[in-house]
């Protein structure tokens, strides 16, 4: 049964009835461009094949009740009295309507079922997938336009102000706008957006390294601090800088003298990075898979070395994936701190890989470990559910 005939199912279980709606918004991988994004950089990210779903209806009054079949647990509050509490993920089905709200959306109450298979706590983004899915709800029971640049704003607004994760826009965004068969290179200032083409011939592994991170008690915040701090310092001599993305390696070298270890360490990961993922989409559009192969592990050396938020894991991950047939590039992904490494693999050798890199890990680390061969998909979406559920 797949997870829309689980929630279709459970929701007439629950309600005696068949849902109105069914929407459902993707997690995602980010092939290149780490902690670029909150800098107004650039970022390569492309949505997965797993997803956060909800059967929904609406309701006559403000209420949203919303059971969930992962955590077997139902969350229910009413949209003029929204407050903050410490319920997990409930709180950023609040948090969407809180920011909804305060973006000036008119809104309606529901009644829904969620399930999803995008692994929590592994750097797939599931916050963002559920904001995405829960905006996409309210979208659909009260007809608002679907915008999804606007809605991956709001979405970002419920992590950072109302669940308390400074995090950037990517994965927001691509959660919102993602195109099937593509990555998308997004810029983080405007947010305009490039859909780059996958080459055939390949794929792409999620290695998961079974070691999660929480973000909102990691050292995220204080990365996302050091690049403010080194770009203000910056900017006493180039008055034009905002963030780093501004800033290029010529003028990092000529001011060095102006941060601190640290703080140099920091944008230089940032600024290298940047241009990495500029190269990365000229080089799958020019079919120089082996090049990408090589940016990707420039990249993880990176944040490995200047950006400090790959683990032993993480490292043991792109390390074996490399000694794998098949196998072109690999690299951390995601915030850090655990979570997970993507490979670049020939599409012929990508099952064979994926286990091959998953014992050998099992063997050195002793941890579970998992690896999903992921496909681009398309971003939210909302669709009316005109078939009864199955029995």
């Amino acid at each position: 049964m797949t997870l829309e005939q689980q929630i279709l199912h459970a929701f007439a279980q629950r309600y005696g009835a068949a849902p109105t709606w069914v929407v459902r918004a993707p997690g995602r991988v980010n092939l290149i461009g780490e902690h670029t994004d909150y800098n107004d950089g650039f970022v390569l990210p492309m949505a997965i094949d797993r997803a956060v779903w909800i059967a929904l209806r609406a309701r006559d009054d403000r209420r949203v009740i919303v059971h969930s079949l992962d955590f077997e647990q139902t969350v229910g509050f009413d949209l003029d009295t929204l407050q903050q509490a410490d319920l997990g993920w409930a709180e950023y089905v609040k948090g969407v309507a809180w920011a909804l709200q305060e973006a000036g959306y008119p809104l309606t109450g529901w009644e829904g079922v969620t399930a999803g298979d995008v692994p929590i706590g592994a750097g797939l983004s599931s916050s963002a997938a559920i904001e995405l899915a829960v905006a996409r709800a309210f979208a659909a029971v009260a007809d608002l336009p679907w915008d999804p640049a606007r809605m991956a704003r709001v979405g970002q607004r419920a992590e950072n102000s109302w669940v308390g994760v400074n995090c950037g826009i990517m994965d927001q965004l691509i959660s919102a706008a993602g195109q099937a068969g593509h990555a998308l290179l997004l810029d983080c200032r405007s947010l305009a957006s490039q859909a780059v083409p996958l080459p055939p011939g390949y794929r792409f592994l999620v290695l998961d390294s079974a070691a999660p991170r929480t973000l909102a008690g990691s050292a995220y915040n204080q990365r996302r601090a050091e690049c403010e701090s080194a770009a203000g310092k910056l900017k006493t001599v180039y008055p034009a800088i905002v963030a780093l993305r501004d800033v290029t390696p010529a003028m990092l070298a000529a001011h060095a003298d102006l941060l601190d270890p640290v703080e140099l360490r920091r944008a230089r990961h940032v600024v290298a990075e940047d241009e990495r993922v500029l190269r990365c989409v000229d080089a799958l559009a020019d079919g120089a898979i082996t090049t990408v192969g090589a940016l990707m592990l420039a990249s993880h050396a990176s944040l490995r070395d200047d950006y400090e938020v790959s683990s032993a894991e993480l490292d043991a991950l792109v390390e074996l994936a490399m000694l794998t047939p098949g196998v072109i590039g690999a690299r951390m992904t995601g915030a850090g701190f655990g979570g997970c490494a993507v490979a670049l693999v020939e599409a012929d050798a990508a099952e064979a890989a994926a286990e091959a890199i998953i014992t050998r890990y099992r063997e050195r680390t002793g941890r579970a470990g998992k690896a999903y061969i992921c496909a681009a998909s398309q971003g939210a979406e909302a669709h009316r559910a005109t078939h009864p559920a199955p029995a």
